[in-house]
């Protein structure tokens, strides 16, 4: 399937759901932002000593490090959302949140996002190339694991490595397709991501639900 036909066939799920996709990356950008303000001014000691101090206390980066890890469930739910929606499931923004509702699935989601960042920085270590090349492979994890819910964080890791397989090249010509849009979405004081970030993300749940949720089924 070329690259082509994968975004075509990404715009096309998206048609009608625009407002919904807009709306749940704008409320993200918020959540996030109005946490990341507020432990900030907390660890500060309150709005007057934030705006007077000359550097984030370590109190602040200890505690937006542990919401980071506690929002990590949150985000690939949202990648989640993108594969039912070319899945024509028709999500709701709500749905994403649901992901907390089962403690296992969230925990087995952030001990995964450790495990390959971690993994993924070991091979970095080697050189950049190498990073790259397993971050490319461990691409398609979280979106196996939505499917296959059952399997453990090292079983799912494996499995995106063993089905990117020939596949790995193309992943990244994918996401390199959407470098222009980014300058442009800059020239408009990042506006733009609004749209372009929904758009990569239907695009990369149409690479796997086309190319690799079938591929040698479990």
């Amino acid at each position: 399937m070329k690259i082509s036909a994968i975004k075509y066939e990404a715009r096309q799920s998206l048609k009608g759901e625009w407002g919904k996709v807009v709306g749940l990356t704008f409320l993200y950008f918020i959540l996030s932002t109005v946490i990341n303000f507020s432990v900030e001014v907390y660890a500060s000691g309150g709005i007057l000593n934030w705006f007077n101090q000359d550097y984030t206390p370590p109190l602040a980066s200890i505690l937006n490090a542990i919401i980071s890890i506690i929002l990590i469930p949150l985000t690939i739910a949202i990648s989640w959302f993108y594969l039912d929606i070319v899945r024509e499931k028709s999500p709701e923004i709500p749905q994403v949140f649901t992901i907390y509702t089962d403690a296992r699935l969230a925990l087995k989601a952030i001990g995964t996002t450790i495990m390959i960042s971690i993994f993924t920085f070991l091979w970095s270590l080697l050189l950049l190339i190498p990073g790259i090349i397993k971050w490319l492979a461990y691409s398609q994890t979280f979106m196996i694991l939505k499917d296959h819910p059952e399997l453990s964080v090292f079983e799912t890791i494996t499995e995106s490595r063993r089905r990117m397989v020939g596949y790995k090249w193309k992943f990244f010509l994918l996401n390199l397709s959407f470098i222009g849009w980014g300058f442009l979405c800059l020239l408009s004081l990042g506006i733009g991501f609004l749209w372009l970030t929904p758009y990569i993300y239907t695009s990369n749940a149409t690479f796997y639900h086309n190319l690799i949720a079938e591929k040698e089924k479990l």
